[in-house]
């Protein structure tokens, strides 16, 4: 029994504006070499499956272009060159992935760290900074807050409390003499 004739997929017409533009217009080869086989490219990238297939085959034939000068066989030529550098790029975009780190979304329920967030760190350091002013009279708690937390200069800590540089600096002196005792004691305790 004889075999049905297998239709080219190449247009006549493509085919005759090929063969008579070959070797002196290479923007009618690129076109009728465009209209034969982008759309066949497109389909063998998406079926490759390759991620942005219409992308890809635009650096197709982005790549093909310049080669057209040495092109050689006709239409057939072409379209071995241009599914060549198809292969090619398909090849690269899944060594590209190879080398891409693997990423997941983020699911609480698994996730099994233990340590406190930043924000809780920040609490408890503001915290400790209020626990440890604590058992110091209230002027040195002011002092001690204005200079050290808020990061305020003598000149402005004096305005705010009313009181004079050198009261402040003595107040100062003062309280971080208690507090250096009361850590003291606290750090004894707690090692006994």
């Amino acid at each position: 029994m004889e075999e049905p004739p297998v239709l080219d997929t190449l247009a006549q017409e493509e085919i005759n504006q090929f063969e008579d533009a070959a070797g002196t217009d290479p923007a009618v080869l690129f076109a009728a070499a465009y209209k034969s086989f982008a759309g066949p490219v497109q389909g063998y990238l998406t079926a490759r499956g390759v991620d942005d297939p219409e992308a890809v085959t635009q650096d197709v034939f982005l790549a093909f272009y310049p080669r057209i000068d040495g092109l050689t066989g006709g239409l057939q030529g072409a379209k071995s060159l241009i599914f060549s550098i198809a292969h090619a790029r398909m090849v690269d975009h899944y060594r590209r992935l190879e080398r891409r780190p693997r990423l997941t979304p983020y699911d609480p329920g698994e996730d099994a760290r233990t340590s406190p967030s930043a924000e809780d760190h920040a609490v408890e350091l503001t915290a400790g900074a209020a626990a440890m002013l604590e058992g110091l009279p209230d002027e040195h708690q002011e002092v001690l807050a204005l200079r050290i937390v808020a990061d305020l200069s003598i000149d402005q800590v004096a305005a705010i409390m009313g009181k004079s540089t050198g009261a402040i600096k003595q107040l100062q002196r003062r309280a971080l003499h208690n507090l250096k005792a009361q850590t003291l004691t606290r750090n004894q305790a707690n090692h006994e």
